[in-house]
């Protein structure tokens, strides 16, 4: 837990409770939490003391602070929602809040935000709940250092473990979430940070995210999700020291772009996907000092694109670095390390004297033909390649790195979660 942030961040909300204490619990002022919440003043602390507590859906309508001691379990029975907040400066945190209801009709949720501002969830336990934290047209709200486990049921009977839905400056920070469909999923919730987060083993995504512009997503770790990550219809996104890992699958990707403009993705470590990049409609993306060590395609990029660049990055035993369905005319590629690359560097300067041409032969026939990646190992394919390379004539010219770089580069925005030693889930 990042238990200092979480009472840093809890800014005006933690201001706003400097009025009285409420205490709830057996031999407490009052036995029934809704009774306590009911009673408080604004700015008042309602402290829940250990214990299980079962009262349907909580209405928090005044700005109040809630601190759970002794673990106390707020129960949703499997009926409905637990706790509903429609004001602005609240905190809740130290709560296990579990078995919330499900609707095929209503999105329920363990902690509900409705057009509010300046609330903290922090420091709480969330399992078997349909949603986690639902946030809907609320700002400059934060969601850290939680523990939030779904059910693990089937996409369609699932929720997401951090909903964001018309939200502006929302900070989703320091969480553990697994077991939902999308593990956070953002849509048109714009200026928010996503960071130091560990994402795994959801049914769809672990972070998605559609029109949700002027974003960053630093330090988090998405790892055996079913799709990996999907970043859609969105501009001015930063995705920078992120760890994309073990997303396998035909229809698998670290990470998944479509239609995103004006973007950086820097400093990220891919290993261990099917697909580490596929880049749909991307343009004006720099691709800045990434390590992809391992995948199937470290690079998959669609021609609708354009104006991206290609740099410093690190290409380290794939099966195939780059591939596309066109002729990447309009990328740049430069100062790249390869680990295929067979150049000299006469003057030694760190740099090949002879460009590399990052798609094969073999990763351009797949793409045409997707069967044939059964000959991977062939030792046709392999006189193929060669071939290829002695006189190019296939492969797309514009996919050139002029400058090769003869030696990997270090990758200084590590994520702030280490990636460790790479494990088979």
């Amino acid at each position: 837990m990042h238990a200092v942030a979480a009472i840093a961040c809890l800014g005006a909300a933690a201001m706003v409770a400097s009025g009285a204490e409420v205490h709830v619990g057996a031999g407490r002022t009052h036995a029934a939490l809704a009774v306590a919440i009911a009673a408080a003043a604004p700015g008042d602390t309602v402290i829940v003391h250990g214990g299980r507590y079962a009262e349907g859906a909580l209405l928090i309508s005044k700005p109040v602070t809630l601190i759970g001691t002794g673990e106390p379990v707020l129960d949703g029975e499997f009926k409905s929602e637990i706790i509903i907040v429609t004001a602005s400066d609240v905190a809740i945190r130290g709560f296990n809040l579990r078995d919330g209801g499900f609707s095929s009709t209503r999105e329920l949720a363990g902690i509900r935000i409705e057009s509010a501002s300046r609330v903290t969830v922090a420091g709480n336990r969330l399992s078997g709940c349909n949603y986690g934290v639902y946030l809907a047209k609320a700002r400059d709200c934060a969601v850290l250092d939680n523990v939030i486990e779904g059910r693990m049921d089937n996409e369609s009977n699932s929720g997401n473990g951090i909903h964001l839905w018309s939200c502006e400056g929302g900070r989703i920070a320091g969480n553990r979430i697994s077991g939902h469909r999308d593990g956070i999923y953002l849509e048109f919730s714009g200026t928010s940070s996503v960071e130091a987060n560990e994402v795994a083993g959801n049914l769809r995504y672990g972070l998605h995210f559609m029109s949700s512009h002027g974003s960053r997503y630093l330090g988090n770790r998405f790892s055996r999700n079913g799709a990996g990550v999907a970043v859609m219809y969105s501009r001015d996104v930063e995705m920078t020291g992120n760890v994309f890992e073990f997303s396998w699958g035909g229809s698998s990707y670290g990470l998944l772009i479509k239609d995103l403009t004006d973007s950086r993705i820097s400093g990220n470590t891919f290993h261990h996907n099917s697909t580490a990049i596929y880049s749909q409609g991307a343009t004006r993306v720099a691709f800045t000092r990434n390590e992809f060590r391992e995948n199937g395609w470290a690079l998959r990029i669609l021609a609708d694109g354009g104006s991206n660049t290609i740099e410093y990055n690190n290409f380290v035993r794939n099966s195939f670095d780059v591939a596309t369905n066109g002729r990447l005319s309009d990328h740049e590629f430069a100062r790249n390390y390869w680990d295929r690359y067979e150049g000299y560097d006469l003057n030694h300067d760190g740099v090949g004297d002879v460009p590399f041409r990052p798609v094969s032969l073999f990763s351009t026939l797949v793409e045409r033909v997707p069967a044939s990646v059964l000959l991977i190992r062939s030792f046709m394919m392999h006189l193929m390649d060669r071939a290829e390379k002695a006189l190019p004539s296939l492969t797309p010219e514009g996919a050139l790195d002029g400058t090769p770089a003869r030696r990997p580069h270090a990758i200084p925005d590590r994520a702030m979660i280490s990636p460790g030693k790479p494990q088979q889930p």
